[in-house]
């Protein structure tokens, strides 16, 4: 059956899949200050850290309207599969689910068939997902297996950050303002991850270095200890301008364990304005 697969713009690609015709983005809006941001091709990294660096204002981003995930529905692709980011940090997944209940309510006649995934994470884990669909679809199983295996794929996936700077944490109240001067202060930098979709801290080192040893300790760990079959998966990152640091990582979890491939992207808009310069995500 033809396939389409459309995730939101904080599903980071390689350029290989963006110029794929069965993968589909459609963009969240960013805010700094007054600038309003459309998270797409034209999206401008650099100049976009700079406005933050810049601004003492909390930044924000909007999901896309249902109008635009309808526009994304439409095509002659027998089965769509949605990957949105996790329905615990957005109203993105929402606004996709909106908008199949209204294809099907404008369109009744129509047996395309869609599903919306919450990710339950963001970012390189949103990618994952969509590479298991395609490989799913391309071995030509059907929409419910897909739906059930990529569902069991998703619950058992671990997503990991370390971040640069705790500013973004900060401005958006997750962090008191003695908290993040402090860790500051300190160089105190927070492994951390998402548990179903939540973020959470899983532990903390003195420098960023250090930090990233961790993450790389604790991927390892995690998956070992839950037995992940590695050879057969593959390992995502997502980098924030800091391709070296990306490589660092890449190279210090292949040298303890092997994957099927290992896909490594720069961040876009959304991924850019959490992780912030510097930030690292990585996920299995």
């Amino acid at each position: 059956m033809s396939y389409k697969i459309i995730g939101d713009s904080c599903c980071d690609l390689t350029q290989k899949y963006k110029e794929d015709p069965h993968f589909a983005l459609v963009p969240l809006t960013l805010q700094v200050d007054d600038a309003y941001i459309r998270d797409d091709e034209t999206f401008d990294q650099a100049k976009f850290l700079q406005m933050i660096r810049e601004s003492k204002a909390v930044q924000k981003s909007a999901c896309p309207s249902p109008e635009d995930f309808i526009a994304a529905y439409q095509g002659e692709e027998e089965m769509v599969f949605v990957v949105t980011l996790s329905q615990h940090l957005s109203g993105t997944y929402n606004s996709a689910v909106l908008a199949r209940n209204l294809f099907y309510e404008e369109n009744p006649q129509s047996t395309k068939k869609i599903h919306v995934f919450s990710s339950d994470s963001a970012c390189c884990g949103e990618s994952l997902i969509a590479f298991r669909i395609q490989e799913m679809a391309e071995g030509g199983a059907g929409f419910e297996e897909i739906v059930q295996e990529v569902g069991a794929f998703r619950d058992h996936m671990h997503t990991y950050f370390v971040l640069e700077t705790l500013d973004f944490l900060r401005k958006n109240g997750r962090l008191t303002g003695l908290a993040a001067i402090l860790a500051s202060a300190l160089n105190i930098k927070p492994v951390m991850g998402a548990d179903h979709g939540v973020i959470v801290k899983l532990s903390q080192a003195r420098g960023i270095a250090k930090a990233l040893n961790k993450l790389c300790d604790t991927v390892v760990e995690e998956a070992v200890r839950s037995g992940v079959d590695t050879k057969n998966r593959i390992l995502g990152i997502v980098h924030c301008n800091c391709p070296e640091r990306a490589q660092s990582v890449k190279e210090m979890i292949c040298s303890r364990l092997s994957f099927k491939d290992v896909y490594v992207a720069p961040a876009a808009g959304v991924s850019s304005l959490y992780a912030g310069d510097g930030g690292i995500v990585v996920a299995l």
